[in-house]
């Protein structure tokens, strides 16, 4: 035996060998038992802490992901296969198990269509140290250890004897107590969806076939009978800011009744707060393109959304002049065809760092750009907002008012009470971006015709229900991501144009992202078949002077 063969021969010896059954259990349990905290949580919460029930459901989960392990046991592929699932299902274990998250289709949605400067705040030291113990490490000992294989026809044999039996077993166990299993499934649709890795692979196939089926969408045209109904040549020129907010949640505004004076300068204006409003969904990349579609949320679906045009289109269409300015992670297509301008990439220092930029930004762009406005106009600004988990980035030193503040990405390193000093400081940030644009507008209002009007794209869970940032399933999610501030403000042309009594008696009654599309059109006076007058607050409004 030559000294080279010698070596490997020594070195082959130091790992050990093991069947592919063997590898396909190890696995299989591995993933089940140490993956799935959340997941065992909710069960035992489910279904009452009944040991029996809870067993057998136990059996037959583990039966199932045997059978399903043994199955990708194939040579040169079982070991990236298992690998894959051991690394993906240690980085979903860490975000359902820390935040609460739920891995559906429009999470996945929402992760792809982050910026990485987003992306980065949730790659903390914690996220990696976990991902080396429970994804790296576990895949290291599989590249180490060597797999004994059978011969094709034997190894398909030998699989399906353990397949078989396994399926039977998790067959008898769900049968055992379906009764159970099938109520605690309906009651909680939470549940199975945290079952991982497959139910979030599951979904990020769908959301791969979807996208897929989107590459070549043409969105077809809306509202292009769209025109403003009065002469520009007998008035001044309209100005409507929107402000779409980004994870302000109503709970935390003072103008909403919150404890805590979050809106000091917004409260010292003539302003119209929508208490009772409710978001289309609870993640960016699903409420966004919604406000700004004629679909209401009952009828919206992303596919639909992309397959036709928006409100700023059908503004194009009436002759007004469109701009998107960007301080988030893009426009998810909403501007498209008309001017989009990202602030993110900016170098200045006093706003901006790291990629991100605080919103005092889009002040300065205003300040720029509301001068030359000479024709009727709506400037839509995206907030960067109250985005987490990093809250503490989202505002300058001067509005550390609500202390001690959450200074960290990861949670576990503060309080609860910091994590919401941290939040309503945010809140308090986007009060002052509001106001001052306000104050902005009424300097120009000799000349313009000017108005305001801001909604947030959906909230944000705090700790309640154990729930952390947003983007849960809309059918379970919390009022805390579903109920979201709205306000309007008029200039002094506008205030003489509107019901003062009729606009204060639609900030009781519940209002939603629906209203959004018809209102802006309403105060823009477009005329179109696609705007709703009972949708329209702005025209309801004007239309009932006298009242």
């Amino acid at each position: 035996m030559s000294k080279r063969t010698a070596n490997v021969h020594v070195r082959t010896q130091w790992r050990p060998q093991v069947s592919s059954i063997a590898v396909s259990i190890f696995v299989a349990l591995y993933l089940l038992l140490l993956m799935n905290r959340s997941f065992w949580s909710k069960g035992w919460l489910y279904l009452d802490g009944r040991m029996a029930t809870i067993a057998f459901f136990g059996i037959g989960l583990a039966a199932l992901y045997v059978a399903l392990c043994v199955s990708l046991s194939v040579k040169y592929a079982m070991k990236p296969a298992f690998i894959l699932l051991i690394l993906a299902s240690a980085a979903m274990a860490w975000f359902m198990d820390r935040y609460g998250v739920i891995v559906d289709v429009e999470m996945i949605r929402n992760a792809a269509e982050t910026n990485s400067a987003e992306a980065s705040h949730l790659i903390t030291p914690a996220f990696l140290l976990h991902l080396l113990i429970y994804g790296v490490l576990p895949s290291m000992l599989l590249v180490w250890i060597r797999v004994r294989h059978q011969d094709f026809r034997k190894k398909l044999r030998t699989n399906l004897v353990v397949i078989f039996p396994a399926l039977a077993v998790a067959l008898i166990a769900g049968l055992s107590h379906a009764g159970a299993y099938a109520a605690a499934t309906r009651a909680h649709r939470d549940w199975l969806p945290t079952l991982n890795p497959f139910a979030p692979l599951v979904t990020t196939v769908q959301f791969a076939l979807r996208s897929s089926a989107e590459v070549n969408v043409v969105a077809a045209p809306i509202g292009e009978d769209a025109g403003v109904s009065d002469s520009a040549s007998q008035r001044k020129p309209r100005l409507l800011v929107v402000v779409v907010g980004e994870t302000a949640r109503a709970e935390n505004f003072s103008l909403g009744g919150y404890v805590r004076q979050t809106n000091p300068e917004l409260s010292g204006k003539a302003i119209y707060y929508f208490r009772d409003t409710t978001s289309c969904g609870t993640a960016t990349a699903v409420s966004l393109p919604c406000m700004f579609s004629v679909y209401g949320r009952s009828d919206y679906s992303h596919e639909k959304g992309r397959a036709t045009e928006n409100l700023l289109d059908v503004l194009s269409h009436a002759g007004v002049s469109i701009e998107w300015w960007d301080n988030n992670t893009g426009s998810k297509e909403i501007a498209a065809r008309v001017p989009e301008r990202s602030l993110v990439a900016r170098e200045d220092a006093q706003f901006c760092a790291d990629g991100e930029c605080q919103d005092g930004i889009l002040l300065d762009e205003l300040d720029a750009r509301i001068g030359a406005v000479q024709r009727d106009t709506v400037l839509v600004l995206h907030q960067i907002g109250s985005h987490g988990p990093s809250y503490y980035l989202r505002y300058p030193q001067e509005f550390r008012r609500f202390v001690p503040d959450c200074r960290s990405a990861e949670f576990s390193e503060c309080s609860q009470e910091e994590i919401v000093n941290a939040y309503d400081n945010t809140i308090l940030y986007t009060d002052h971006v509001l106001a001052q644009a306000i104050a902005r507008l009424e300097e120009e209002q000799e000349r313009l015709d000017v108005s305001l009007l801001y909604m947030s794209d959906h909230g944000e869970s705090l700790g309640e229900y154990g729930l952390y940032l947003h983007g849960a399933p809309y059918l379970i999610a919390p009022s805390e991501q579903t109920h979201v501030p709205f306000l309007l403000w008029l200039g002094t042309e506008a205030q003489a144009d509107y019901s003062g009594t009729c606009l204060k008696a639609e900030t009781g009654p519940p209002q939603s992202h629906d209203n959004l599309f018809h209102t802006v059109l309403g105060l823009m006076r477009v005329e179109t078949a696609v705007r709703d007058p009972q949708l329209d607050l702005a025209t309801r409004c004007r239309s009932r002077l006298s009242g």
